[in-house]
């Protein structure tokens, strides 16, 4: 083989954005959904570390009809003077130099989100255009960027500025930043901002950032339209709303609680062991610690965790604690009031955080993040201070005359724990004496695939024993394995630990999985990295969905974190021909229209009520096998709205149930799309 020219002159050099524009998954993770709002939560982010640090007080995002958004501050502004070094104004370098902001020193911010200084160039960079105003020293500054493809160069120009950054010469008393982007479409494959994605994380900063108001306009749509699809108003009573027939959707997030209205926000609809959350914040170390928590009747733990205002899902040093101080101390106090006996052993920590809802956020210097998602706080030097401030700030709420109910209510709840955790390991200790008894009954149940290989192998949970048995029938026996259920499964979100255990489809999937169950979870045992949920589409198939994701959620939650639980996507609908020349599948209502467009004249519709009417070839063929099938991946991007969204659906919210089932629910939308398509052969022919 001939060897090619190969010297210095064929190293490329990246200059400028260029990497970014060339490896935009480096920097924001990836192209799709996640990625475009990541741009926008890095000019966020910039915002919130100017209000963090004392600097500002409002922030406004507003989406454009155009697609394009914008973030305005009352900060300081981003320095215009010319920078020392670079000779180009301090705008110029923040918007073009990866690695360049004034979160290094700590002189400028005690505390920042945005560690790495590639925020705001990154969002230029994968951005059509960017304008900048600033607002500084009574003058206003603009400045433009644009990204194009240079024809000569035979490459695209990222983040490019149209000119210098320039005085306007308009006065004003204002202070603070204007940011206003296009994402360009080049990178993303869609560049629509979702309402609800942006609207739960600004919730969450407002609530993080206690007296900050954070305002969000969506021009795309208007306060009318808003209610009419979120609230189902009739359209007569929106019509009543002239104004909000013209004005956007906006909204404002102020919390003067702070973390306390965020425990309370969580904890909405559930019942609650003492009204007033417990609050505290201190610093410690040069760490700024802050926590609210609250008990309720629920037997979940509930944590949210924070740090510099960064959601840590995957928990950390920080967490631990945050648990280890609430053991200590709980049980300090128990023993002190004499509610402990002498010879009594001490309360677990899982006791007393049984129906704990809480919000932990602490504020740091050098960050450290790891963990799958680089949401998990990998700074050991945390915990001590961490544990050290919740020790001695319940300890100072426990001495509080008007707490002395709410320490009260909590020990009276870890005892009633301490019941059930000692039932619950009796449980467990049967179940694992019985262990050759469980192996049995599963292999009555579960028809299991021969590979050995954890990463390759599936399983498949299939709703009722006649689609079931199809399954076992279309499967692959190397790698996929089925697991029918007969009947619902327990509804989790209601029950206590040893009620969870005691139930036999539970008992079931825990065996089949392998990996164990809450606490003693352990991922490197799974049996399985793809856990697949197959149920019928129609009402009792969702619940049956919503059951096994709450289960998933609450006692595998890193199964659900790593990626590995799918749900299964079945047809809708076969269309066809009579004499058997042409089959299609559809998924859904507009791919129907699709598919009877496809077929052509001739056309029969075939409308599949549950799995168990399919034919082992069928449903190998649309459901199960990898190449042709449909699986969606189900993650959890948001915590807290995963847990509200949980809480309300599956928990005794009833009010909040109504009110999101008549916001999202359209049970009759099929029925009323099948009046609406025109079936059948050619005129005179048989209806189908």
């Amino acid at each position: 083989m001939q060897e090619k020219h190969y010297d210095a002159s064929d190293i490329t050099i990246l200059e400028g954005l260029d990497a970014v524009r060339l490896r935009p998954g480096m920097y924001i993770g990836s192209t799709g959904p996640k990625g475009l709002h990541h741009i926008l939560w890095e000019i966020v982010d910039n915002a919130i570390d100017e209000a963090a640090n004392g600097y500002a007080d409002k922030i406004e995002v507003r989406i454009y009809k155009d697609g394009s958004v914008s973030v305005e501050d009352n900060g300081r502004g981003v320095p215009t003077d010319i920078h020392p070094k670079t000779k180009v104004s301090g705008v110029q370098v923040v918007f073009t130099q990866l690695h360049a902001g004034g979160k290094f020193d700590e002189h400028n911010y005690s505390f920042s989100g945005g560690l790495h200084g590639v925020g705001a160039s990154v969002t230029n960079a994968l951005s059509k255009w960017l304008k900048v105003r600033v607002y500084r020293g009574g003058t206003t500054w603009e400045m433009e960027f644009r990204s194009y493809y240079d024809k000569a160069k035979k490459k695209y120009e990222s983040g490019i500025p149209t000119g210098p950054l320039v005085d306007t010469k308009q006065k004003t008393k204002r202070h603070g930043t204007f940011v206003h982007f296009m994402p360009d479409d080049a990178v993303f494959p869609s560049t629509d901002f979702q309402l609800d994605t942006i609207s739960h994380r600004l919730n969450e900063l407002a609530f993080l950032n206690k007296g900050l108001s954070i305002t969000l306009v969506d021009e795309r749509i208007t306060k009318n339209e808003f209610l009419a699809q979120g609230e189902g108003e009739s359209e007569e009573n929106v019509q009543l709303d002239l104004l909000g027939a013209t004005e956007p959707y906006s909204v404002t997030y102020r919390y003067d609680g702070g973390i306390s209205d965020f425990v309370l926000y969580l904890n909405e609809g559930k019942s609650k062991l003492y009204s007033t959350p417990l609050y505290y914040k201190a610093e410690k170390d040069g760490i700024l610690v802050e926590f609210a928590i609250q008990h309720t009747g629920e037997f979940t733990e509930s944590l949210f965790s924070f740090v510099n205002n960064i959601p840590t899902p995957e928990g950390g040093f920080h967490e631990m604690g945050f648990r280890g101080g609430i053991t200590r101390m709980l049980n300090d106090y128990a023993r002190e009031n004499k509610l402990i006996k002498d010879k009594d052993p001490n309360f677990l920590g899982d006791d007393f955080r049984e129906g704990l809802t809480a919000v932990l956020s602490i504020k740091m210097k050098n960050v450290q993040f790891e963990g799958q998602t680089k949401t998990k706080l990998g700074n050991p030097e945390a915990r001590s201070p961490v544990e050290s401030c919740v020790v001695e700030g319940l300890r100072s709420l426990a001495a509080l005359p008007r707490q002395k109910r709410a320490f009260e209510e909590m020990i009276k709840k870890a005892q009633g724990a301490a019941r059930v955790r000692v039932a619950a390991r009796q449980a467990k200790d049967t179940a694992r004496a019985k262990n050759s008894i469980d192996s049995l009954m599963l292999v009555g149940k579960l028809a299991a695939c021969s590979g050995r290989k954890p990463e390759q192998n599936e399983l498949f949970i299939v709703e009722g024993d006649s689609a079931g048995g199809t399954a076992k029938q279309a499967r692959v026996r190397q790698y996929q394995s089925i697991l029918p259920l007969r009947g619902k499964p327990l509804n989790v979100e209601k029950k206590r630990l040893d009620q969870v255990l005691a139930n036999e489809e539970i008992r079931t999937i825990i065996s089949a999985l392998g990996a164990g169950i809450g606490n003693e979870f352990n991922l490197d045992k799974i049996n399985y990295h793809k856990v697949i949920i197959l149920s019928d589409a129609d009402q009792d198939g969702f619940h049956i969905r919503c059951i096994l994701l709450t289960f998933f959620f609450r006692y595998m939650r890193p199964l659900v974190s790593a990626g590995h639980v799918y749900i299964g996507m079945p047809p809708l609908y076969k269309v066809y021909r009579q004499n058997g020349s042409v089959e299609e599948y559809a998924y859904d209502d507009a791919e129907l229209q699709e598919k009877i467009e496809k077929v052509g004249r001739g056309y029969l519709i075939q409308r599949y009520k549950g799995l168990g009417e399919m034919s082992a070839e069928q449903l190998w063929k649309t459901t199960m096998d990898p190449v042709r099938r449909n699986l969606t991946q189900v993650t959890v991007e948001d915590a807290v709205a995963a847990e509200n969204m949980i809480a309300t659906l599956m928990g005794d919210r009833v009010e909040g149930r109504k009110e999101f089932l008549n916001r999202n629910a359209n049970f009759n939308k099929t029925d009323a799309f099948m009046d609406r398509v025109k079936l059948g052969k050619e005129d005179g022919d048989e209806k189908a």
